[in-house]
């Protein structure tokens, strides 16, 4: 079949005319074909500028111009990921927070004598050794020899320890026997500050059961504070071993604890407050605690539209070792929050009414991309043994507590139990005082990780509290007050009340302003892509479209040209191995094709009429051909003085 002439045609202009445009062989004559038909002017006029000094003037514009640009835009992406605060404030009716109310002194000193005694014991006997004290008149101390035979093997593991100017050597407080110290030592002041002798320093020594080479003398600023921390430790060990049933009635009950109450101006009980026992504070009551579904709310602020408790302390059944300041501890939070009393709670003082003034407050943070918080701690590998809603500190405590049953086996006293866990005592665990030194240390300096993995809320209510005292009862006032008190609650105390016995304590909104600060994304997508639109525009007069064909030249065709290069290259030179073994001479149709001759160059365009004015001449046919006939009549007259060169050659033929 013939070939159409439409076709033989295409094939004559694609081996004749050279090829520009994306597929141009080389990069500069991408280059070219670029600064020619892009809509930014100063890539143009690189080109068609005439003399050197012009263009490199707008080489240096142009190149100035795309600096600014990427810099502006840089801006506007790390402004995107920024965040504007706003404070709203609202006056309206408020939900009452939860308040949670603990005696300072966890347990009745009188009910946990049994279980305390040999501590106690102990502790009666360093006292006496260290500073000369007894519980008769007498202030001398008392041989070793005296009350050796007393001593009990139980306490004999983690004795107190009287370490003589800094030397490697302690004596025993127990024994009376010197022994030498193994291990690192470890100072809870950065200053040594001691009641007795100068060169004097008490503290307590924890060895490693499984190695007694290893070994942490541990030594505190005065023999209060290593008698306490000692105290406590072994304190601590007891509690562990009591049935949570048995501590429930050890501890204060709401009758015990709480003598009047009244909210909103109405009066309330005991009802309206919750149980719950904590590790460290024995029974707290927490009152508005929601479990019953419901809240309570105040509509007017001020002390006398508040909670107002009055509590019974009950000084002269404190535990003496345990605790050194008389009152009860307040924490208000949020019904979902678990109270850490423990960490930030507020003391009440006894013969004082306490006055404490909120402001509301809730805060709204954004989470990624702008800030690294949490909306509900679900994306955190930490598991929440609180069953409250999350925040910081119950992931922490959370974190600490997995990390000491998988390193030491038990769990620590003061935080709840994971699942299948146990607590911590020397009977079952008799090197757990030992690895939990170990790990607190290790979770002060953030060697755990836990810092590392908690995060803050997203959400989160807060409180801010204003604490004001005043002395209570008045002189004028205290003998009545104290005598009806003591009417009132008299079958159950069985005793007199004495003002330094009870506290006051009320709770209040001082005003109902509701603040509530947010973050909000300083940019939008919208407003991002028009800054960059702008900033294009402003700088290269360039569009979306231009940037489109930015990324096709300088990317796409940029690559597609290098590729086919080396892939010439490449078959070029196994053309020439293939040829050299065989020793044959090259032909020409295995020499390189370039430009029009390229086989990926396929262009389904017909061809125009100026197009087919620029072919040769056949060299192979005799005849002449007929010329194209002269269109003078339809030649344009150019409206500029000068032509370019394109053009001057088109207008010759």
């Amino acid at each position: 079949a013939a070939t159409a002439p439409g076709k033989k045609i295409k094939a004559r202009l694609k081996r004749t005319l050279p090829v520009r445009g994306p597929q141009a062989p080389t990069l500069s004559e991408l280059m070219r074909w670029y600064c020619l038909n892009t809509n930014t002017h100063g890539c143009r006029r690189i080109v068609v500028s005439r003399g050197r000094l012009r263009r490199l003037l707008w080489i240096l514009l142009t190149l100035s111009a795309v600096g600014l640009i990427l810099w502006q835009c840089a801006e506007l992406l790390m402004n995107y990921y920024s965040a504007s605060v706003s404070v709203t404030v609202q006056f309206q009716k408020l939900p009452f927070p939860a308040v949670t109310i603990c005696n300072i002194n966890p347990y009745k000193y009188s009910a946990m004598k049994e279980y305390l005694s040999e501590l106690d014991k102990e502790t009666k006997k360093a006292l006496e050794t260290f500073y000369g004290f007894s519980e008769g008149k007498s202030k001398v101390r008392r041989s070793v020899d005296e009350w050796n035979s007393t001593g009990s093997d139980f306490f004999q593991q983690i004795p107190l320890l009287k370490v003589e100017d800094f030397s490697r050597t302690a004596t025993d407080l127990h024994s009376g026997q010197k022994r030498k110290i193994e291990g690192s030592v470890f100072h809870k002041d950065s200053s040594i500050v001691n009641s007795g002798d100068s060169n004097d320093i008490i503290g307590f020594q924890l060895c490693d059961a499984n190695n007694s080479s290893d070994c942490a003398l541990y030594t505190f600023s005065s023999g209060v504070n290593a008698i306490q921390e000692w105290y406590k430790l072994h304190y601590m060990n007891i509690m562990a071993q009591i049935p949570l049933e048995t501590k429930e009635k050890l501890s204060y009950s709401a009758d015990d604890l709480l003598l009047t109450c009244f909210f909103d101006g109405l009066s309330c009980d005991k009802r309206h407050f919750t149980r719950f026992h904590h590790p460290l504070h024995g029974n707290c009551y927490t009152f508005n605690s929601g479990d019953n579904g419901t809240i309570l709310s105040t509509s007017t602020g001020g002390s006398e539209y508040g909670l107002q408790v009055v509590l019974y302390i009950d000084e002269a059944d404190y535990n003496p070792f345990l605790v050194t300041s008389t009152g009860a501890k307040i924490i208000v939070h949020d019904q979902d929050e678990y109270p850490f009393i423990e960490d930030i709670g507020t003391e009440i003082e006894t013969a004082a009414a306490t006055s404490i003034g909120m402001h509301f407050t809730r805060s709204r943070k954004l989470s990624k991309p702008y800030s690294d918080c949490t909306e509900t701690g679900a994306d955190i590998p930490v598991e929440n043994l609180y069953n409250k809603s999350y925040s910081l500190q119950i992931c922490l405590h959370s974190c600490f507590q997995k990390a000491m049953v998988h390193s030491c086996g038990c769990a620590q006293y003061a935080q709840p139990l994971p699942a299948g866990a146990e607590y911590c005592n020397y009977k079952k665990n008799p090197n757990w005082m030992y690895c939990y030194y170990r790990l607190h240390e290790k979770f002060v300096k953030e060697q755990l990780g836990c810092q590392q993995i908690c995060k803050d809320a997203c959400s989160f209510k807060e409180w801010a509290l204003t604490t004001s005292i005043a002395q209570w009862p008045s002189t004028v006032s205290e003998d009545w007050m104290l005598r009806v008190l003591s009417w009132d609650k008299g079958q159950k105390l069985n005793k007199k009340l004495n003002k330094t016995d009870l506290a006051n304590l009320m709770v209040f909104y001082k005003d109902l302003n509701e603040r509530f600060i947010s973050e909000n994304p300083a940019n939008t997508l919208v407003i991002l892509l028009s800054n960059f639109g702008g900033q294009l525009g402003l700088w290269m007069s360039c569009s979306v479209v231009c940037v489109i064909e930015i990324v096709e030249v300088f990317f796409i065709d940029s690559l597609s040209i290098v590729m086919r290069r080396q892939w010439q290259k490449a078959k070029k030179w196994w053309n020439n191995r293939k040829q050299g073994s065989s020793g044959k001479a090259p032909q020409a149709s295995d020499v390189e094709r370039q430009g029009h001759d390229n086989p990926v160059c396929i262009d389904e365009d017909l061809p125009t009429f100026t197009t087919a004015l620029r072919l040769p001449l056949p060299q192979d046919s005799p005849l002449p051909r007929t010329p194209p006939p002269n269109y003078s009549t339809l030649r344009l007259e150019t409206a500029f003085t000068e032509q370019l060169p394109d053009t001057l050659e088109l207008s010759r033929h």
